[in-house]
């Protein structure tokens, strides 16, 4: 059996990942693929624990950012190898919602760390699985902000990660720019400005262009191995 596709969204808080990826995954869905979607940190119940340690709990207000970069790790291990992984090997097409460039960008660039511990660990807890294709959402960081403030979601639920200055934003933006040109051939930036639809068609002609046995309609792709 053919190895599954992984693509992967990366981006700063408030650029649209999240909606992307949904909005992919749902399309080649519809187009009769076999989508797994997941999440970073989160995917698997050990996951989304750590999700909640990281982003939510009380607890983490004095979280060192060396913790931080580990229980990334830890939750990104095991999405690898209980979920992300054996849907490759069984030919799935595999959407993630951030995976290791997060930590790259945020632990490793805006947080200081050393980088190539950063990317020491990275390495180890993805067990060698990269993606095939990133896909970077870049947006002002004053807009990102503004589209953070009008999320819906209850009081009581202050994420962590979306509490830093603009500075740490910044920092964050130009570290997936410094990404994306050193490997241009997986990392593609995308305006995140754009509207919602006008992003959508921009990924799906990516997509047809990175993988040729990709059809060009989602009627072709029905009858199609991607």
């Amino acid at each position: 059996m053919e190895r599954g596709v992984f693509i992967t969204f990366e981006g700063s808080e408030g650029c649209g990942k999240s909606t992307q990826a949904a909005r992919l995954g749902a399309r080649l869905k519809k187009a009769g693929l076999h989508v797994l979607m997941t999440r970073e940190p989160g995917g698997t119940a050990i996951g989304e624990k750590i999700r909640d340690l990281l982003q939510f709990a009380p607890e983490s207000a004095s979280m060192a950012p060396e913790t931080e970069l580990l229980l990334f790790e830890a939750s990104r291990s095991q999405l690898v190898r209980e979920i992300i992984r054996p849907a490759l090997e069984q030919g799935s097409v595999v959407i993630s919602d951030r995976f290791f460039d997060s930590t790259t960008v945020y632990q490793g660039v805006a947080r200081k760390l050393e980088p190539d511990i950063v990317a020491i660990l990275n390495n180890f807890a993805a067990g060698g699985d990269r993606p095939d294709l990133t896909i970077i959402l870049d947006l002002d960081v004053t807009a990102a902000h503004a589209r953070m403030l009008r999320r819906v979601r209850p009081v009581v639920a202050i994420d962590r990660m979306e509490q830093e200055p603009v500075e740490f934003y910044e920092r964050v933006r130009e570290g997936y720019r410094e990404l994306a040109r050193r490997e241009p051939g997986r990392l593609v930036v995308i305006d995140g400005a754009q509207s919602a639809d006008a992003i959508e068609a921009e990924i799906w002609k990516l997509l047809a262009a990175r993988f040729p046995a990709l059809p060009q309609s989602e009627l072709e792709i029905r009858n199609s191995k991607f």
